[in-house]
């Protein structure tokens, strides 16, 4: 059999471990997985030798803000730098566009957006605000992967919180279609007015708490409907211990957290440094621990970006002030590597690595062709060295705006090349956009 393309690595990251392979595909689907040896006629053969090769990863938490808010970021540049970080498909959040995903005829708006733009594939949340109930079924009918809601006010006035009944009543018609409910789960209640250019202040302004009640009332809504629901950007280690008791009692709970949480410290914060700002807030470094082993012992599913950025002059610089300040970190391009440079010095694997950003975040989604280098999966690639390591310049990135709070990090680990069903995307420029707009399953 001719073979399309073979992609061959002495170190493929595969769904039963890490060994040396070949990587056949067909069309845009892997149509097998040989010895790194094997003899296979194909129209391009590439041998990676040691880098290895890691599934397309999957971030499943961006925020494209496009339409409407387009100048925050939008889908050509949010997709380029997702492929330069190895993520092949992106979920995009509800909000902040203009109009927010919480009806069908706003789906469409905003997959008519994304056409042409996208280089790579794009899944869409639904959104589920006061008063939108009828529009949950039918939105879900037109493929998104779940809803997204919050608990408490989002930032933004079009997309407000669901309180205690709206969050029972979206539970309730979400589980007749056994489709998915994630939260942003903060207690209003238990925040406080936060304002000046101490990280330790408006940290503090956020307590765990706030987590721990907000999450106590997503377990409760999802016990009593029998519905799923999810945990978004999980900050709070507190938090690990009901999670995990949730799932033990049968609850049909997931939580992720993100690169943030897992690299950075609030001791490591300058005061002033507002791309820090994020909702909820980067914590002290014994609670990043705990949720390295949230993450490690499986009650943490998956790390995902939470990717939302927003032009510079949103961020307050010049005052630096953390109350004003838009609370979002652009690091959609930098996830990977983020992650990688603390996890191999805790002695994780690649395996472990792609299964908390590829594997585990496609099945969050319902995207049964995505996160795995196995036959019959879309032939999503990433060539990743693990050992090189860079300084993060934000010049080089391709978020719209260079604010990072990763700038002047060193980083472990570099995406070398990243194919979209079989497709290289990081050769040269001006190629056409060939990333497709995805529906759930």
């Amino acid at each position: 059999m001719r073979y399309d393309l073979v992609v061959r690595s002495r170190r493929a990251v595969l769904p039963d471990g890490t060994r040396a392979a070949a990587v056949a595909v067909s069309g845009q689907a892997i149509a097998a997985v040989e010895d790194y040896g094997a003899r296979l006629e194909s129209g391009r053969d590439v041998d990676l030798g040691d880098l290895v090769l890691l599934p397309g990863l999957v971030d499943t938490h961006v925020h494209v803000n496009e339409p409407g808010r387009t100048e925050w970021e939008g889908f050509a540049t949010a997709t380029r730098a997702a492929a330069a970080g190895g993520v092949t498909t992106i979920c995009d959040m509800p909000l902040n566009s203009l109009p927010p995903t919480t009806s069908v005829a706003a789906l469409e708006e905003k997959r008519a957006a994304a056409a042409g733009k996208c280089w790579v594939d794009v899944a869409f949340w639904g959104g589920a605000v006061p008063g939108n109930e009828a529009s949950l079924r039918p939105l879900h009918d037109a493929g998104v992967v779940g809803f997204k809601c919050f608990l408490l006010d989002s930032g933004v006035p079009e997309f407000p919180p669901l309180d205690a009944a709206g969050l029972r009543t979206a539970f309730g018609t979400l589980a007749e279609a056994d489709a998915l409910l994630i939260a942003h789960a903060e207690d209003a209640a238990e925040i406080k007015p936060a304002s000046g250019r101490d990280f330790g202040s408006f940290v503090a302004s956020r307590p765990p708490v706030a987590e721990r009640r907000a999450i106590e009332k997503v377990i409760a809504a999802a016990s009593g409907t029998g519905a799923r629901a999810h945990i978004v950007h999980l900050s709070a280690a507190e938090c690990v211990a009901i999670i995990s008791a949730a799932k033990a009692a049968g609850i049909r709970l997931t939580a992720e957290t993100c690169p943030h949480y897992l690299y950075f410290a609030a001791e490591q914060v300058p005061d002033g440094a507002t791309e820090f700002k994020s909702c909820p807030p980067i914590r002290d470094s014994v609670n990043r621990e705990a949720l390295w082993r949230g993450l490690e012992t499986g009650v943490i599913d998956c790390v995902v970006s939470d990717h939302s950025p927003c032009p510079p002059e949103l961020k307050s610089f010049g005052s630096g002030d953390f109350g004003a300040a838009w609370g979002g970190i652009a690091s959609l391009q930098l996830g990977l590597s983020a992650v990688w440079t603390v996890a191999r010095r805790r002695g994780r694997t690649l395996d472990d690595m792609a299964r908390w950003m590829a594997s585990a975040p496609a099945a969050l989604a319902g995207l049964p062709a995505k996160g795995r280098l196995a036959v019959g999966y879309d032939a999503d690639l990433a060539a990743f060295d693990p050992d090189e390591t860079y300084v993060v310049d934000p010049a080089r990135l391709y978020h719209r705006h260079p604010v990072t709070p990763y700038a002047g990090r060193t980083l472990a680990g570099r995406v070398r090349q990243t194919w979209l069903r079989g497709i290289p995307l990081l050769e040269g420029e001006g190629e056409t956009p060939v990333g497709r707009l995805l529906k759930r399953g």
